[in-house]
């Protein structure tokens, strides 16, 4: 069924609300069976004739879906393209037609109609979700062992001591943030230093010589060796590393359990990972991975141990291994990995609440802000020694702009341009995001091979020392403006009389650089044709990086792109109004809003960007421009697509939740959402059927009833009991024969050993005689889930699932036994979004992959 709403929104609901049970029976993690026995029927041919919108003239007007239709809507596109063959019974002679136009026409009619089934059956990366995501679980198992174990805690020491805990491992994290980024600040800017002083140095001597193919070659031959190497190391190492790591961090503190996202593996290919790609030319920042770093960094200390790359693990503390408590700690990882780079405490503190964490409190921001601001002044004092005056305090971050010659003051007849730099940002940013879309699209079906992304890498690091070199020689804008930096590495190439080209200051620095330059050179430094160049070649090229299988980022990128056309802009108004010579100097504040358009139209966050601009800029003055540009530039994206961030979190298919639960679901009912029949467990269950049954599905939840013998299967619930809790116990053997009593020698600290990475079925050994022993749950079960009944409806639901971090949601009936489950991608599968107006709701599919 699908619903419109004229002029104002539309919607889309599919009828068969069970349809995601049937469809992912096999591969989805923690849901349960498919229910198979039809008893959503009532819904599926229920046809509303007329909603009036209450308060408004707009109706909602329904269309009939057909069953074949529905069919085709629904099904699960897991076969691969077909191929385009001609049926052989239909002929290929004039024999067999009246005339060769009826033969054309009929194989146009076939390949159209291919064609179409292709597109239905095709899969749609944006409308579907992964099975393979699980989720974390915040629900405190309650159970024999865990009572027993809190018994210790129960005093003030232990209470006082936890406390103080927390706030030490929040100190660490800052301090390791600190160190880390000025570790991959000296070596980035010591390198790249002499890199791009060897290339000018052969730039200056072959323009004169007539070898430029020289600089060109090396140029080219450094790029692809370090990004090939970069590239390597993260697709080989741990592809998680690869890109920003940012919407994984979302997806992970909105409650989505991400393998691989914060091991040891991951810290070095993103680490190392980010340096090789700077290093290699490519159109990137290392300001972005440095939240994903903090976050490693954060589950690292919260969870007291590390495991090596070689298998080997050290441990000091297990108080905090637990999903609840590390995801507090990675808040604050996010946090101050964002604010060693910009030096904003409190602008990575809110980037962490708004762009990150789904579960919020005070507490919780007084720990994350407190190790934002051991970040910033850690990294203040680390990179002020490495200039050589630790005492100085100059450098609180990565990259700040708080180098304007002028204050940063405006006019209020400055603010219309301001609102029309922002509809350029927004619309500039919304096509970056379709372009890369597309190109994420293109990639995941045809570049999903590892040798392939890693020739991709070097392809693009070559194209871009290619395309720089090109419009260096070709644009021969020269200026004798001293360049903002007194360290800028110039090249003269054609130009005379001590003058430097341009575009010398933009292509032979480091991303970081090439912004300071956009925002602080002097007016004459850059010409509008190297300007409009650098900005049509260097936003394809950041396009084209976003991607790859490299630690990369997107903050400066974008930033130098807005900065570029934003400094023309400014150039286009002093040439309009020449009479006023301070506009001259004023090109920099056209070149921050247009640096601040451009990033809000590309990632549509506006608080935090809005306090980590004036933050970097140290001039709250100018904090209301930057504010209604971002929010105008969030906006108009908003009409056309969604942000980069989360277009990357609904490519991977990662079931987030929103904050608030889809409207018009109000008539929906737990029964129309749950997951069912169920597959459940006995208090006493013999071992050969626990081991069947995790070994034949892939679910993380058992309710545990009471063995009716009047209805097997069938019992008032008693509790649940995870599956890592049930390899656990397998694989201590904590079972015995019929009869007797079972051993207790197991303890809360022996499953807190595995976490986060728990057993797998296939490294649990059984005899056949230890299969025919009894296996006695009642001690390890979680005997207080929460539970709903069938009754409740959708928004309620949805609340108690968001609101409690929830990863099972029993649904029983009036005699409290369990008739269904409730998990995220039940949830998840209905999603909202808004496009050119319209207000949409649609039910994915789930595909596994």
């Amino acid at each position: 069924m699908t619903v419109h709403l004229d002029g104002m929104a539309s919607a889309r609901i599919a009828d068969d609300h069970h349809n995601h049970a049937t469809e992912s029976t096999h591969g989805v993690s923690e849901a349960h069976h498919s229910n198979k026995t039809g008893k959503d029927t009532r819904h599926r041919n229920r046809v509303k004739e007329e909603i009036t919108n209450a308060g408004h003239e707009s109706k909602f007007h329904v269309t009939p879906v057909s069953e074949e239709e529905h069919e085709l809507n629904n099904r699960v596109p897991s076969r691969p393209t077909p191929e385009l063959k001609f049926d052989e019974d239909e002929g290929d002679t004039l024999s067999n037609h009246n005339s060769i136009t009826a033969l054309l026409s009929s194989k146009f009619r076939d390949i159209q109609k291919r064609l179409k089934q292709y597109g239905i059956e095709s899969p749609r990366f944006r409308k579907r979700l992964v099975s393979r995501w699980e989720s974390l679980n915040y629900d405190v198992c309650e159970n024999v062992l865990y009572l027993k174990d809190q018994e210790k805690y129960k005093s003030k020491k232990w209470v006082t001591l936890r406390w103080l805990s927390k706030w030490l491992v929040m100190f660490f994290i800052g301090i390791g943030t600190a160190l880390l980024a000025a570790a991959i600040h000296f070596v980035v800017e010591k390198l790249a230093h002499f890199k791009f002083d060897l290339i000018k140095h052969y730039f200056d001597d072959c323009a004169k010589n007539n070898c430029l193919y020289q600089p060109a070659l090396m140029w080219m031959g450094i790029n692809l060796v370090i990004t090939v190497a970069g590239a390597a190391l993260v697709t080989f190492l741990q592809p998680m590393a690869a890109g920003s790591g940012i919407p994984y961090i979302k997806s992970y503190l909105n409650g989505v359990k991400i393998p691989g996202l914060l091991t040891f593996r991951a810290f070095v290919a993103k680490t190392v990972g980010v340096v090789l790609s700077i290093l290699g030319g490519l159109a990137c920042g290392k300001e972005g991975p440095m939240a994903h770093s903090g976050s490693i960094i954060a589950a690292g200390l919260g969870r007291g141990r590390i495991n090596f790359c070689n298998g080997k693990t050290v441990s000091f503390y297990s108080a905090f291994r637990n999903d609840h408590e590390i995801r507090d700690f990675v808040a604050g990882g996010a946090a101050s990995g964002v604010s060693s780079a910009f030096g904003a405490p409190i602008g990575g503190t809110l980037f962490s609440l708004e762009e990150a964490a789904s579960f919020w409190n005070q507490d919780l921001t007084w720990r994350v802000f407190f190790s934002s601001m051991v970040a910033c002044f850690a990294t203040n004092f680390l990179i002020s020694a490495i200039n050589g005056d630790p005492t100085k305090l100059t450098d609180p971050g990565l990259i700040r702009f708080n180098a304007f010659k002028f204050d940063l003051k405006f006019d209020l007849i400055e603010i219309p341009v301001f609102i029309f730099m922002a509809v350029i940002g927004g619309l500039m940013g919304a096509l970056f995001v379709v372009m890369n879309y597309k190109l994420t699209v293109f990639r995941k079906r045809y570049l999903n091979k590892n040798w392939i992304k890693i020739i991709e890498a070097g392809l693009v690091a070559v194209v871009s020392a290619a395309v720089a070199f090109g419009l260096m020689v070709g644009i021969n804008e020269c200026t004798d403006k001293a360049p903002f930096d007194s360290h800028a590495v110039t090249a003269s190439v054609y130009c005379t009389d001590k003058k430097y080209n341009g575009l010398s200051t933009l292509f032979l620095t480091t991303p970081e650089g090439c912004l300071k330059a956009l925002l602080h050179d002097p007016f004459e430094s850059h010409g509008a044709v190297s300007l409009v160049a650098f900005v049509l070649i260097f936003f394809v090229l950041g396009v084209w990086t976003y991607g790859l299988s490299v630690s990369s980022g997107v903050f400066i990128p974008s930033l130098a792109i807005g900065a570029a056309w934003g400094r023309l802009v400014g150039m286009g108004v002093a040439h309009l109004m020449p009479e006023n010579p301070n506009l001259q100097l004023d090109v920099g504040k056209f070149a921050l809003i247009g640096a601040a358009c451009q990033l809000g139209g590309i990632l549509r966050t506006t608080i935090s960007l809005t306090v980590i601009i004036v933050e970097c800029t140290d001039d709250i003055s100018f904090g209301l421009p930057i504010m209604i540009v971002l929010m105008i530039s969030k906006w108009v994206g908003d009409f056309i697509t969604t942000g980069l961030y989360d277009m990357n979190v609904e490519v991977m298919g990662i079931p987030t939740l929103p904050f608030e639960c889809p409207p018009l679901c109000d008539d929906l009912r737990a029964s129309d959402v749950m997951s069912a029949p169920l597959a459940t467990f006995k208090t006493k269950e013999r071992v050969e059927n626990i081991y069947r049954m995790l070994k034949e599905e892939t679910f993380c939840g058992f309710p545990v009833i009471e063995d009716d013998p009047m209805a097997p299967g069938k019992g008032k619930l008693k509790g649940l009991i995870l599956r890592s809790q049930l390899l656990v116990l397998l694989q201590k053997k904590i079972f015995c024969p019929e009869g007797q009593v079972p051993p207790r020698n197991i303890t809360i600290k022996d499953f807190r050993d595995f976490y986060p990475v728990y057993l797998k079925v296939s490294e649990i050994e059984l005899s056949d005689e230890e299969k025919s022993y009894v296996m006695d749950l009642k001690p390890y079960y979680n005997p207080s889930p929460y539970t709903v009944e069938q009754k409740f409806s959708l928004p309620r639901v949805f609340n108690l699932f968001r609101g409690l971090g929830l990863r099972h949601l029993i649904v029983t009936d009036e005699k409290n036994v369990p008739v269904g489950i409730v998990t995220r991608k039940d949830l998840a599968k209905f999603r909202v979004g808004s496009k050119r107006g319209l207000v949409k709701i649609e039910q994915l599919k789930i595909q596994d992959i």
